[in-house]
């Protein structure tokens, strides 16, 4: 069941970044904002609208498959894992910095997960006696 969870949110970290990688892609590469008809035209004129797309559906589908058998608690907190990783994809894709705001948030989203799955596993072993 570790090994299912494991590739699980490996999996749905890896559709979620991908999905917000070629988000910001696609807006660049439709830029100037515009609220009108070419400005969608050249949203869907690149290819990065419909990978866009691929990420959003992985990450529903395999988010849909966790949920069965993980307890919500622990997979909605690591399921925001994404943020961290999107952050440090965007530094090397991006040429994004890392705040110390930025760095800061990233800290308390894992710190946050870690304790809801050290809390998972207590209660996990106290239901187990």
């Amino acid at each position: 069941m570790k090994k299912f969870y494991i590739i699980g949110f490996v999996l749905l970290l890896f559709f979620d970044t991908f999905g917000q990688t070629f988000f910001k892609l696609t807006a660049i590469s439709a830029l100037p904002f515009e609220a009108n008809i070419s400005w969608l035209l050249r949203i869907f004129s690149h290819g990065w609208a419909y990978l866009v797309m691929v990420g959003y559906a992985g990450a529903f589908i395999t988010w849909m498959v966790l949920l069965k058998k993980a307890p919500v608690g622990p997979a909605f907190a690591a399921s925001h894992l994404q943020l961290v990783t999107v952050m440090l994809v965007s530094v090397v894709a991006f040429n994004e910095q890392i705040t110390l705001t930025r760095l800061l948030g990233a800290l308390s989203i894992i710190v946050g997960i870690v304790f809801l799955a050290l809390a998972e596993q207590r209660l996990h072993r106290k239901s187990v006696k």
